[in-house]
């Protein structure tokens, strides 16, 4: 084909994962014209919903299942119908000590039953004031940095300047786990507060990938605050979709693109049939992916270090400890994350071994939602139940893989049934062939089914969200093209469900264009 015949736009943007989405609305709200070429035969990438087991209509969000760090002003610049639901527990964790099986309660909102809860496990209240000094601390981190997530990078002098001296020094300069240590004293509490510097990031808590995992989590908004997607993950990419189409972008799917090619004055792509040009080319997908289809190098990454495990349940089990399962499943659920069972883990992984046991967190989507089931089966009474498991790296599935993945599994539910009254397996759903109704995904699959590289669901490696003095990048999505600009998980900023590198690369094309002109 040639080049005076091929298709010219301003902004391509290959893959269609809701940052992609998000940044051709932006682009198109600017008056620009804009294509997006998705491999897949539907948009969305991880953030999509389906039916896992067709029997039943229960439209789970199989990848992505919680929202924190999606800015509101996002959904108010595209005016996107899109809502997301608090949950009234933040966290729930089953233990086991010389009264029986008890459990930490801890609300979203830190109330007396929160208090009483912490007091149950450290009567002497260290833990207690610690909790509330450091997620303090925390809190006015969080505030001064959500800010800045949608401007262009701030140097680390200005974030330190924002996050205050105490923050910045517990949180950026000392190892996560020496500053849990340093706050906190039972075991368990350690391990509840350090979850959130580990999912899907493969770091033990002397490793600064962990302070990274952990800001992220902590910043949303401003608040931190966790929340349920109203309809489920695929909501987002079905408004952001319409709200596309509206804008008038070109949107094609089942289109590989498989070479990308800078000119210097426009870019040029391709796939097996087709061809077009653009002045400026956005990746939706992995940079690694970016890599294998153009000249640009390929960043380090740390491989994906999860297996989520999604179920459809008849009914709630009942636990050992006596709590209602509608409180003990609505917030996360806690097992097996104690500080020191997390350690042990990271380094059994490390090694090459199964953790024993395997941390995992867990938590009830149709507790806080259930309009992602049919009316029927909410008249039945049945649930959806996600698992995320921790410190379960690619490499434990490089060997063996269906064999590692059967093994993982059961020994998961195994480690949940010592808090349930029953086993999980009596309230799983049957299909009418008799198969229970749960799906397991590994890295591998992960990276097979969405191109996350070794199944990282951040692209690679998180970094912090700002930039030391000698680096030139304004809005961390620049590449060593000049017109190529990442607009996924894989940009600075990128990672989990947020829409913000989206935003940030439509923002780096738009200043681009005015720099052309």
């Amino acid at each position: 084909m040639r080049a005076d015949t091929e298709e010219f736009y301003d902004v391509a943007v290959v893959g269609g994962g809701h940052n992609a989405l998000v940044a051709a609305c932006y682009l198109a709200l600017a008056g620009k014209k804009v294509i997006i070429l998705e491999k897949q035969d539907q948009l969305g990438g991880a953030t999509v919903s389906v039916l896992a087991f067709p029997e039943f209509e229960a439209r789970l969000s199989r990848y992505s299942y919680l929202v924190s760090l999606l800015p509101d002003q996002i959904l108010s610049d595209l005016s996107l119908n899109f809502q997301t639901l608090s949950r009234s527990v933040s966290s729930f964790t089953p233990y086991q000590d010389l009264r029986g099986d008890q459990g930490l309660l801890i609300n979203r909102e830190f109330d007396d039953e929160s208090r009483n809860s912490l007091l149950a496990l450290t009567p002497d209240g260290s833990d207690l004031e610690g909790w509330q000094k450091f997620y303090s601390m925390v809190e006015s981190a969080a505030k001064a940095i959500a800010p800045t997530l949608l401007k262009p990078l701030p140097t680390e002098e200005e974030a330190r300047v924002l996050m205050g001296d105490q923050a910045w020094l517990d949180l950026v300069l000392t190892p996560l786990g020496r500053t849990i240590e340093k706050y906190f004293s039972h075991d368990l509490v350690k391990g509840v507060v350090l979850t959130d510097g580990l999912i899907g990031t493969f770091a033990n808590s002397e490793n600064f990938a962990a302070n990274i995992c952990f800001l992220y989590h902590l910043i949303g908004n401003g608040t931190g605050e966790w929340k349920v997607p109203k309809g489920g993950m695929g909501v987002l990419v079905t408004e952001l979709e319409r709200r596309a189409k509206e804008l008038g972008v070109e949107i094609r799917t089942n289109v590989e693109v498989i070479q990308i090619e800078d000119q210097e004055k426009e870019v040029f792509l391709r796939s097996r049939d087709q061809a077009w040009r653009c002045s400026i080319l956005l990746a939706g997908c992995s940079p690694q992916s970016l890599s294998s289809i153009s000249d640009l190098p390929s960043p380090p990454f740390l491989e994906g270090s999860q297996l989520k495990i999604n179920m459809l349940l008849t009914g709630l089990p009942q636990l050992k400890s006596g709590i209602d399962p509608r409180i003990a499943f609505a917030g996360t659920f806690h097992i097996d994350e104690g500080f020191s069972q997390l350690e042990r883990a990271y380094e059994q992984a490390s090694r090459g071994e199964i953790p024993n046991p395997i941390p995992a967190e867990m938590y009830c989507h149709t507790l806080t939602d259930p309009s992602i089931l049919s009316s029927e089966l909410q008249s039945l009474g049945f649930h959806t139940l996600t698992l995320f498991a921790l410190h379960t790296p690619a490499a434990l599935f490089d060997f063996d893989h269906d064999k590692n993945k059967m093994v993982i599994t059961e020994r998961l539910l195994e480690r949940l049934n010592r808090y349930l009254k029953e086993p999980i397996e009596k309230y799983l759903a049957y299909d009418s062939s008799g198969m229970p109704c749960i799906e397991v995904k590994t890295p591998q699959e992960l990276e097979q089914a969405l191109g996350l590289p070794r199944g990282n669901i951040f692209h690679g490696d998180l970094s912090f969200p700002w930039k030391s003095p000698s680096n030139k990048a304004r809005w961390g999505v620049e590449t060593v093209s000049p017109r190529i600009f990442i607009a996924g998980a894989g940009a600075r900023r990128g990672g989990g469900v947020s829409g913000i590198s989206g935003h940030n690369a439509a923002m780096a094309a738009l200043e681009t264009f005015e720099y052309l002109a």
